[in-house]
């Protein structure tokens, strides 16, 4: 990724920013959904068997993807999970991700409690204000987090625990593929506009893989493991093409703003157009 390569060369024994705070789904989830009640967890094996510390929470066997990018950014450490975060290491940064979340609060619903992006953000609000409290300024606080790096990564349960499952959600009966985008991008619009709010600045959105080639939907539609559900991946791309524009919207309209859009698509197809876009960003914003 080059993304992380660029990271890669940054690092120099200490951190590159201040703090690094982290939004998302079972991506990233570091344990918040340990003590939920839900089906969307991962604190029990095989779970963490080929990480250092273990069963964590974490939906992976090793490193998630935010773990690694906190190690280039130059941290000691894992930025710890909001559920358990406390005192002077929110200073930081925070892991508010959480299993079976979405853009939507509906989403995921079916697997029990997660912690839905506008969760997130809320208790985001609670950490802004402790990190308030700890500077004793809100002027400090908010030329702090000014420097932070922040990393979103929503909207693949949107599809696959809601639109995509039909047995228990009505979405696709409400609303065409396009419009079921549209209206995963203005709530989207709204969410980073929020966290614009809470200070954040320097934000990385990351798009949408090819849903349609993961295993649970090839199983669930009978076809070949070798091959994808393009179908799938059609409806998926619907909101990916429509990121691009967002992330311009936000940086024409927000004074300051540098969101950044990273292609998890092109990127999963080493597409070799990124390279020209990662090197040359966008005057209204960088697209990765």
């Amino acid at each position: 990724m080059l993304f992380l390569l660029k990271l890669q060369l940054l690092v120099s024994g200490v951190p590159q920013v201040p703090c690094y705070f982290i939004f998302g789904d079972s991506l990233v989830d570091n344990g918040n959904n340990n003590e939920l009640v839900t089906k969307a967890k991962a604190n029990h094996p095989p779970y963490g068997i080929d990480f250092k510390y273990g069963v964590t929470g974490r939906f992976t066997n090793g490193r998630t993807i935010v773990d690694v990018i906190a190690e280039l950014l130059g941290f000691n450490d894992y930025i710890p999970p909001f559920a358990t975060a406390g005192g002077k290491a929110i200073l930081k940064g925070v892991n508010y991700g959480s299993g079976g979340a979405g853009i939507l609060a509906e989403t995921g619903q079916h697997l029990g409690e997660h912690i839905s992006l506008d969760e997130q953000l809320r208790n985001h609000e609670i950490t802004v204000s402790h990190i308030s409290a700890i500077q004793g300024s809100k002027i400090f606080a908010k030329q702090y987090l000014s420097k932070c790096i922040y990393t979103v990564g929503m909207g693949s349960n949107d599809y696959i625990n809601n639109y995509l499952n039909s047995q228990f959600y009505p979405s696709s009966k409400l609303y065409t593929p396009e419009q079921f985008a549209q209206l995963l991008i203005e709530k989207y619009y709204e969410q980073l506009r929020n966290l614009y709010k809470l200070g954040a600045r320097k934000v990385a959105v990351f798009g949408l893989g090819k849903i349609g080639c993961a295993p649970e939907e090839l199983n669930m539609n009978g076809i070949n493991a070798i091959g994808c559900d393009e179908n799938i991946n059609s409806v998926v791309k619907l909101f990916n093409d429509r990121l691009i524009p967002l992330i311009i919207r936000l940086n024409d309209n927000l004074p300051g703003a540098k969101f950044t859009f990273i292609n998890v698509d092109s990127i999963s197809t080493a597409d070799p157009s990124l390279l020209g876009r990662f090197l040359n960003p966008s005057p209204h914003g960088s697209i990765s």
